[in-house]
């Protein structure tokens, strides 16, 4: 039986990278399916995804366990994972419900390589729509004393339901220094402009009032800074003058959408490095 697997590795750029990899994946008997690479002259790190297949006896185990000898003779931080393993992320939410309606959607008819473990939120509003995709609801109210509380019971969850990826489809409360650097890499954000336009309340009345001829929306990953982490996708919707804050509002739910699952999608099928602030994103 054929098994299809994904190696992603970054590390120090020098020579011999790339035969290691490859003449490691051929003694082992597996076969490349895809390979890209990336050398960042700014930074001096290689970065690689390389798609393999293997028949059986080879396991993910066996693989991990065999490739650690070439991962620390180049100082690599590498994973490799099941190709056809979907990830189990949760998706929190607030008010607005555009985003969560459309992973929810995605997830349901095989877009997103991805199992909802829960959906998460400090208010009730979509505790209908999670059970109509039969996914659990977990409502966890959060005030100002209470909002540690809410991070240690996200956190349990997370754990105990072996959660890769947080998704925050607009959940609109700040989350604390402590949990971003716990999930770090871990949990990606729908921010509603370009980073780091028109911040704050209401920024499609904002960028209407400025005249903004592009709307446009940024999916990055969650740090101590606020709406500041790497940037993951971003896209946009050319908008003449005639345009009113409401329908500004409307093109702002599309975009969001659009990026936001490009970017789970991406996440779930391992596509994205950490680059710095930057990402390095193979297509």
């Amino acid at each position: 039986m054929t098994a299809q697997y994904v190696l992603t590795l970054s590390c120090p750029d020098r020579q011999g990278i790339v035969h290691a990899v490859s003449s490691y994946l051929f003694i082992t008997g597996c076969n490349i399916e895809d390979s890209q690479q990336f050398g960042d002259r700014d930074t001096g790190l290689f970065f690689m995804r390389v798609h393999f297949s293997a028949e059986e006896p080879v396991t993910v185990d066996k693989l991990r366990a065999s490739f650690t000898a070439v991962g620390d003779s180049f100082c690599m931080d590498w994973q490799i994972h099941r190709a056809d393993e979907r990830m189990r992320i949760v998706l929190m939410v607030s008010k607005f419900g555009h985003c969560l309606n459309d992973l929810l959607f995605r997830s349901r008819i095989g877009a997103l390589p991805v199992d909802i473990a829960a959906v998460v939120s400090n208010h009730t509003d979509f505790a209908e729509l999670a059970a109509s995709y039969d996914i659990p609801f977990r409502h966890i109210p959060v005030t100002k004393d209470s909002r540690p509380q809410a991070e240690a019971e996200l956190l349990e969850l997370v754990h105990e339901e072996n959660v890769e990826l947080v998704v925050l489809a607009r959940y609109m409360q700040v989350l604390s220094d402590d949990l971003c650097k716990r999930l770090s890499g871990r949990i990606i954000n729908i921010h509603h402009s370009f980073l780091p336009s028109f911040k704050g309340a209401k920024p499609y009345h904002q960028a209407h009032a400025r005249g903004v001829k592009l709307i446009g929306a940024t999916a990055h990953y969650v740090t101590a800074e606020l709406d500041e982490g790497p940037i993951i996708e971003q896209e946009v919707e050319r908008v003449g003058h005639e345009v009113t804050p409401e329908q500004l509002v409307a093109v702002g739910r599309d975009v969001e959408c659009q990026a936001l699952a490009r970017a789970v999608k991406w996440h779930a099928e391992h596509r994205i490095l950490l680059n710095g602030h930057r990402t390095v994103v193979f297509g």
